[in-house]
């Protein structure tokens, strides 16, 4: 045991060693070699681990305890820290009755040699030392925790074989030369996991203005007594309509409201729009854990999100979403964004900037729908049918049976919808989207299916001077993607009718001038660019499921186009 100690006691070594300024400092060391031709001057070039090994090795075949300038070389090279603790290391080795055999390999991987099972890409030892191995890229990299932070913060080397083989052929031999490279990196790595934990709240319809309902202003925080102000953006539109009522709803609470009003068009969804939310956060002074309200439709709640998630790099945002299409889609998710103009390309992206950041709460009042009027009750059920045709038979069979009243009526009570029908379209829209956002909030798996509607209608809605709502630019992708199935044989031609009766009861357009062979060609192309490599499109393969298909052509898309043609279409998006 201990060898180079063995034959250079530990007074020699201190005695002619000289401390040397340190050569480097950083995050990250590296160092590498070639194991054909490994010498003592390529020592200074490795981790330091790998070099006391190598001195190991050479001075245990030396008679002499007289150290050679050689090593003392290598011994030298190392900073003072590393000599310090490598020589801690090797006396603790001395005093241990157990065998140690050290190489340019084992010293890296003693750490993990009390793990049996060599197979596990995760492994951790009673020195609760992580060893993680990647045999098919050469990769091992061991981790060990921190004392003050054994949870989160971890000392880290990472080593990286790579082997090469050389032939070389003369006119009487053939040569193989194998070279293995290995690389040794160290540094750092910080694990956290970020909770994320949000309410969507269903308001008894009509009662969330109500001075006796204190679920809006308990939603807006906990603040300390005598903090009587609160802030809020506010949707346009609402705002000509419930803006007295909601000062009113605060005013009896004793609580003075501070609001800012921004437009929620699709052409007002831009950075500007951020900016003024800014700048009013900014005048009010708005604090670092004091939840604002969001009170709008989609367009400003995403507006209202970007600039939560940026404001004091995070602040908590209370979505009090006023349209059905916000209701079942924009309140529940935690995607936020407006639409970029970009001076390069002169071009404008759809949510091209945005961020992943969840509100704090969400409270949802379905009373709202009926200040809207009925186009645009229709085109929140572009997303509600988008659901029911990829995850559910029975949603679509209550769209089928009355929507046409739904839309109508714009979800109030009246005789011809049975009591609850409208709130159960309501509940299984949001409970499907959740369930499929849930466990994928960050969108890691980029195949997934309530992206159905959402390739071709994005360049739909942005086609200038288009007047397209994003609901009926979904619907009408909707339908094109249904063509697209059954010309791959994914359904008859049965279900593409009954999806189109189900689409024109429900008042949305299913086809559009501007869904040309160019447009359809583009989309998909940029889902390529967005989807991360791949179309990753979504088609039914019934009414009810799904499958995502990454191998669209241009002449698929001709054929679904003429096919497009043939439908007696009662609405056009234009």
């Amino acid at each position: 045991t201990g060898p180079l100690l063995q034959h250079y006691p530990l007074q020699s070594v201190r005695k002619q060693s000289t401390p040397e300024p340190r050569k480097s400092a950083g995050i990250l060391f590296s160092s590498i070699h070639k194991f054909d031709t490994m010498t003592i001057k390529t020592i200074q070039k490795r981790s330091s681990e790998l070099a006391l090994a190598s001195i190991r090795d050479d001075a245990s075949a030396l008679p002499s305890p007289l150290l050679p300038s050689s090593i003392l070389e290598a011994w030298n090279s190392l900073s003072p820290e590393v000599r310090a603790a490598l020589v801690a290391s090797e006396v603790s080795s001395v005093s241990s009755t157990q065998p140690t055999k050290l190489s340019s390999m084992s010293s890296l991987t003693s750490s993990s040699s009390n793990q049996s099972d060599s197979s596990s890409d995760a492994k951790t030892n009673r020195e609760d030392v992580i060893v993680e191995e990647d045999p098919d890229n050469g990769v091992k990299t061991i981790l060990r925790p921190l004392e003050r932070a054994p949870n989160n913060v971890f000392e880290l080397t990472k080593t990286t074989s790579r082997e090469t083989t050389e032939v070389t052929k003369t006119s009487s031999s053939t040569v193989m030369t194998k070279t293995t490279v290995m690389t040794s990196t160290k540094g750092w790595r910080n694990v956290f996991t970020l909770p994320i934990s949000y309410d969507v709240n269903m308001v008894p319809s009509g009662t969330l203005l109500d001075a006796s309902n204190p679920q809006l202003l308990e939603a807006t925080g906990v603040h300390p007594e005598g903090y009587n102000r609160r802030f809020a953006v506010i949707d346009e539109a609402i705002q000509d309509i419930y803006g007295q009522r909601i000062l009113d709803y605060f005013s009896s609470q004793g609580i003075e409201l501070t609001t800012v009003v921004i437009p929620g068009g699709e052409p007002d969804k831009r950075p500007a729009a951020v900016d003024k939310i800014l700048d009013s956060m900014c005048e009010y002074k708005l604090r670092r854990r004091e939840p604002f309200l969001a009170i709008g439709g989609g367009v400003v709640l995403d507006i209202a999100g970007m600039a939560a998630c940026m404001y004091r790099r995070g602040v908590p945002f209370v979505r009090v979403p006023t349209t059905l299409l916000a209701i079942v889609d924009a309140s529940v998710g935690v995607k936020n964004g407006v639409d970029y103009c970009c001076a390069a390309t002169d071009e404008t992206y759809k949510n091209r900037v945005g961020s992943f950041y969840a509100p704090s709460s969400c409270l949802l009042d379905t009373s709202f729908i009926s200040s809207q009027d009925c186009r645009n009750v229709s085109n929140g059920f572009g997303e509600i049918l988008k659901l029911a045709l990829v995850r559910s038979v029975d949603l679509f069979e209550l769209l089928e049976t009355h929507g046409a009243n739904l839309v109508k009526e714009r979800f109030a009570p009246c005789n011809s919808v049975p009591d609850g029908v409208g709130q159960r379209v309501i509940d299984l829209s949001i409970q499907i989207m959740l369930e499929e956002l849930g466990p994928n909030l960050w969108e890691y798996t980029l195949e997934r299916c309530v992206d159905y509607g959402h390739t071709f209608s994005k360049l739909l809605e942005m086609v200038p001077g288009v007047d397209i709502m994003h609901g009926e630019a979904v619907n009408i992708d909707g339908f094109f993607c249904c063509l697209l199935s059954y010309l791959r044989g994914f359904i008859p031609m049965e279900t593409v009718e009954r999806v189109f009766r189900c689409m024109q009861s429900l008042s949305l357009p299913t086809t559009s001038s501007h869904l040309t062979p160019e447009l359809a060609w583009q989309s998909c192309k940029d889902a390529v660019e967005h989807r991360h490599g791949a179309q990753r499109i979504p088609l039914i393969t019934d009414i009810g499921d799904s499958v995502c298909v990454s191998d669209v052509t241009p002449d698929e898309i001709d054929r679904a186009l003429e096919l497009l043609k043939k439908f007696n279409h009662e609405k056009s998006g234009e």
